[in-house]
C-alpha cells in the first residue's frame, strides 16, 4: 500500500489526490491523508510565483512532518484576473509539477480580493454560499457545476504525475 501525504486538510484537495492516484494506478492500494502545514506566503497568493512558492513551502514542511511514499502540495492563487493552482508531487526525490486550468474571476470578486479577502470568502459573499472552497469552489460556482475544484485539480495532478507514469523519460 502506498501512503500519500497531502499538504492540506481541505477535503476537496484530499479527494482530488485520492481520485487521481486511484485513476492512474488502479492496481495499487493507496492511503491518502491530509495534513495542515504552513505555506509561508500570504493566505491569498497574488502571483504565480508566490503561489508556486507556497506549494514548495508546503511540500517541504510536509516532508519534515510525515513519512510517506508520495508527497503532494496544492496551492491555489491568482494570476492577474484569474485563479489557478500549482500541483507538486514528490516521490523518492523526484518532482512532478503542473499548473491547473485558469479561470477568470468576476470584477466584484477581484475587488474583494484587492481589499484583502480570500477567494473562498469573496465567492461565498457574492454567491451566498458557505465554505465553498471545501466544496466545488469558484470553479463550480462560475461553471454552474459543469466543473468542480476537485475535477480540475485531478486533471492537473495527473499532469504532475507524468514523471512517475513515464519514469524512463524522467
Amino acid at each position: 500500500m502506498w501512503t500519500i501525504a497531502v499538504a492540506s486538510a481541505n477535503p476537496a484537495k484530499i479527494n482530488a489526490v485520492k481520485q487521481c492516484f486511484q485513476s492512474n494506478f488502479p492496481e495499487q492500494n493507496v492511503k491518502v491523508s491530509g495534513y495542515a502545514v504552513p505555506s509561508g506566503v500570504a493566505e491569498q497568493p497574488l502571483t504565480s510565483a508566490e503561489t508556486l512558492l507556497g506549494a514548495q513551502n508546503r511540500l517541504q514542511a510536509l516532508k519534515l512532518q510525515i513519512a510517506a511514499d508520495y508527497y503532494v502540495a496544492i496551492e491555489a492563487g491568482l494570476d492577474i484576473d484569474m485563479t489557478f493552482a500549482w500541483m507538486l508531487i514528490e516521490h523518492k526525490g523526484k518532482l512532478g509539477k503542473a499548473r491547473s486550468a485558469s479561470l477568470m474571476l468576476p470584477p466584484a470578486a477581484l475587488h474583494l480580493l484587492a481589499e484583502g479577502m480570500q477567494l473562498g470568502e469573496a465567492m461565498d459573499q457574492l454567491f451566498g454560499t458557505t465554505n465553498i472552497k471545501q466544496a466545488g469552489g469558484a470553479i463550480g460556482l462560475l461553471t454552474h457545476n459543469q466543473l468542480s475544484r476537485a475535477s480540475v485539480y485531478q486533471q492537473a495532478l495527473t499532469l504532475a504525475l507524468i514523471p512517475f507514469i513515464n519514469p524512463q523519460r524522467f
